[in-house]
């Protein structure tokens, strides 16, 4: 098993030196218990809350026969990555290989300290599981699109000469877009029958 800790999708990234004895990941419901008159407490099932993980374990100073392996950086080394990441307002990801564990988690809260005088810097890293909301990007999206969107205009022509198998009704549904302008057409043309029209008239539209 190994215990990686990760930042800006591996811009930066660590892997403990020494394996914490043991760990646990808790999560739990966001329940709610009402109140009902004749029947007492009820319990609401809720959403999954976040999953929380904290890891005591330590840097070491030196290259103890325990360790995952060789060439890790110095203690404060380590704790000064952590630091940068836990104010740095962004994310990282904890991944146990071996186990499902494979998430992205914000730095609730990071302890260190030396205890021995081995120069062994102890450490305690309480993480909350992180969710990546992408709501507002997505409806800006929307308004930019609805903003630059251009209207759909038809240019409608002056002028038009019938053609064999017209209809007043077709011709104002093909230049207005709506058919029922043939009465205006007609109109503008002192059309006093809309059925009567001959091929090579030309109509003012």
């Amino acid at each position: 098993m190994e215990i990686w800790l990760s930042w800006q999708n591996n811009a930066e990234r660590l892997r403990l030196p020494v394996l914490p004895s043991s760990f646990e990941v808790e999560v739990g419901n966001l329940n709610t218990r009402v109140n009902i008159n004749e029947i007492g407490n009820i319990n609401l099932i809720g959403k999954s809350d976040l999953k929380e993980i904290t890891i005591e374990t330590f840097f070491p100073a030196q290259d103890y026969y325990f360790c995952e392996y060789t060439g890790f950086p110095s203690p404060y080394e380590c704790v000064e990555m952590i630091e940068s990441w836990r104010t740095s307002g962004k994310p990282i990801r904890l991944i146990i290989t071996d186990t499902p564990i494979n998430l992205p988690m914000a730095i609730e809260n990071f302890a260190y300290g030396e205890k021995d005088g081995t120069g062994d810097v102890y450490f305690s890293l309480e993480l909350a599981e992180y969710k990546f909301l992408n709501v507002k990007k997505e409806t800006k999206q929307k308004e930019y699109k609805q903003k630059t969107k251009r209207p759909i205009t038809k240019e409608i022509p002056k002028s038009y000469t019938v053609k064999k198998g017209d209809t007043l009704w077709a011709i104002a549904k093909k230049l207005t877009g709506n058919g029922a302008n043939y009465k205006t057409i007609a109109s503008k043309n002192n059309i006093k029958n809309p059925n009567k029209i001959y091929p090579g008239q030309k109509l003012v539209i």
